[in-house]
């Protein structure tokens, strides 16, 4: 009898796996993985955070992929008729629980050349997927299937990313005596303006590139002139992120500032099977940090716009409609049947 993926759902969902406290997840997903038959390799990333890679004993040629991490708070399962609501019902315990239930269903089928990998830090850095790339690549695998929140269609493309620390230097004093200061968080304003009214490009595939300063620090006292401040931003890119890095840069510099730390990727295109639908996402996944295991398909049920939210949610006929839509993709790849 089939495992129940709502009530794995909602198992996993219980399971607070905030980035970098995804250890008890990962467990209780392994133990669920092994009961179901399959060979279980743990790849550690740092203490108490692990991906893992679970084979059904053959060549691993279609691998499907998800993060076991989750943005905070944490807040535990609910359900409606219709509807599982918790951290991680969509991003991506619910599509998980899909997975894994097209897994036991696809072993049932006789199928065995494919594997899970579930990976760490997705929300942060990627460093979970990153790792895997390396340590899992050989392994004779030719397709990746990620799965995130995309409303169950496939996706074209996604927008690249570009994440960044700016810092500004500013020289302190009196608040009474400006002129003997250097106001840091001054600069950052000017900054912040410029960075908002700058061209970062346009696709007619992709859309505009978009700015986002999203934290911002600085100053000690509102009676001393700030000798520093600093904002962390995110740019959601339709062309190399090394473009975008360089236009920040300079950006920055115009005002007195510099990049403190940054990391990111270029847009990417998905493989989508022939005569399906498909939409661009203006999100980013782990799918750029995993080209070594394989071209990359990006699907999964659940609305992007509900993930990270306080009412996260995902309908329950979507994770039943997914594990079929999965299982049916990795049958048809390994047949040959679905073609890119």
């Amino acid at each position: 009898m089939p495992r129940d993926p709502i009530a794995l759902a909602r198992q996993l969902i219980d399971i607070p796996s905030v980035t970098g406290e995804e250890g008890p997840h990962g467990a209780f997903l392994q133990r669920v993985l092994t009961s179901l038959g399959f060979t279980i390799e743990e790849q550690e990333i740092e203490a108490g955070r692990k991906n893992l890679f679970a084979t059904a004993g053959g060549v691993p040629r279609v691998i499907l992929c998800s993060h076991l991490d989750t943005v905070p708070p944490f807040f535990p399962s609910s359900e409606t008729p219709r509807e599982i609501h918790g951290r991680g019902a969509c991003d991506t315990k619910g599509i998980i629980a899909a997975m894994v239930d097209a897994g036991e269903q696809l072993i049932g089928d006789g199928a065995k050349d494919f594997a899970f990998l579930f990976v760490v830090g997705e929300e942060t850095d990627s460093i979970g997927a990153k790792r895997a790339n390396d340590h899992f690549a050989g392994r004779g695998s030719e397709i990746v299937i990620v799965g995130e929140p995309t409303d169950s269609r496939y996706v074209r493309a996604t927008k690249g990313a570009l994440t960044a620390r700016i810092e500004f230097p500013g020289v302190p004093a009196h608040s009474a005596y400006p002129e003997r200061g250097d106001s840091a968080i001054r600069k950052l304003a000017r900054a912040i303006e410029a960075i908002y009214e700058a061209d970062w490009g346009s696709d007619d595939d992709l859309g505009q590139g978009i700015p986002n300063v999203g934290v911002v620090r600085g100053g000690e006292k509102a009676n001393v002139i700030a000798a520093h401040a600093e904002a962390d931003c995110i740019f959601r890119l339709i062309g190399p992120v090394a473009a975008a890095h360089a236009q920040l840069e300079t950006l920055t510099a115009a005002h007195g500032g510099s990049i403190a730390r940054w990391y990111g990727n270029d847009p990417v295109r998905m493989m989508v099977p022939a005569g399906e639908d498909s939409i661009v996402a203006g999100f980013n996944t782990d799918a750029p940090h995993l080209f070594s295991l394989g071209r990359p398909i990006l699907f999964g049920p659940g609305s992007i716009l509900d993930a990270h939210g306080e009412s996260e949610k995902i309908g329950k006929s979507e994770i039943i409609a997914a594990s079929e839509t999965y299982r049916k993709l990795v049958l048809g790849l390994l047949e040959g049947t679905i073609r890119l």
